[in-house]
């Protein structure tokens, strides 16, 4: 019985017809094709730019005078012209229908305007942010270096102190002078003690 079955299963499932039947699993190494959509696709930053140029012309005063002009005419057009040249007689309903459908699409198109200003807006404050944090730091690292120069230069003959300390210089060498008796002469404290009474003596 067991060899029959075989048989009979190789009978229905020939070998070289088995591989080339079966269905193939798509390769991980390769991208998978592209799927047909039926929505058409569209660049969104550039619907993005018509929408705020739409948005900024519906913002304008241009529009509102156009927009009241058009209406007056409509108006005008369908009270005062020939009845068979009036294309929406009293109560206007296709001008209603017409403003309603321009302002279902201004009103979304304005909030997409004013997404993307939102959007800059965020970035150009994370880039404030961070330009105040690098100021921040930079002020600090300058502050102490600046510190650290003015510990540096404490340490430093400077020339105010320069300057003090030849003025006491001069007040002893004049104090000396006068002990000495001779206003002439100054007498520095290594050559009086340098000279002998002997010396001095013979010297007058």
């Amino acid at each position: 019985m067991a060899p029959e079955r075989d048989t009979a299963t190789r009978e229905r499932n020939p070998v070289g017809a088995t591989a080339a039947t079966r269905p193939r699993a798509p390769r991980l190494d390769q991208p998978r094709p592209p799927r047909r959509r039926i929505i058409p696709e569209w660049d969104p930053e550039a619907f993005g730019r018509l929408s705020e140029r739409i948005a900024r012309f519906l913002g304008t005063g241009r529009f509102i005078v156009w927009m009241t002009i058009v209406i007056i005419v409509w108006v005008l057009w369908n009270i005062a012209a020939p009845r068979h040249l009036r294309f929406d007689e009293y109560p206007f309903i296709f001008l209603t229908l017409a403003l309603s459908l321009q302002a279902s699409y201004a009103a979304p198109l304005i909030l997409l305007a004013q997404n993307r200003q939102d959007d800059r807006d965020r970035v150009n404050l994370e880039q404030d942010r961070k330009q105040n944090e690098r100021s921040i730091a930079d002020t600090e690292y300058l502050t102490r270096e600046i510190a650290a120069l003015r510990m540096g230069l404490g340490e430093v003959a400077t020339r105010d102190w320069i300057r003090s300390e030849l003025q006491d210089l001069v007040k002893e060498l004049d104090e000396w002078r006068r002990h000495d008796g001779h206003p002439g002469h100054v007498v520095f404290p290594a050559e009086r003690s340098d000279r002998s009474p002997g010396r001095d003596t013979d010297d007058h």
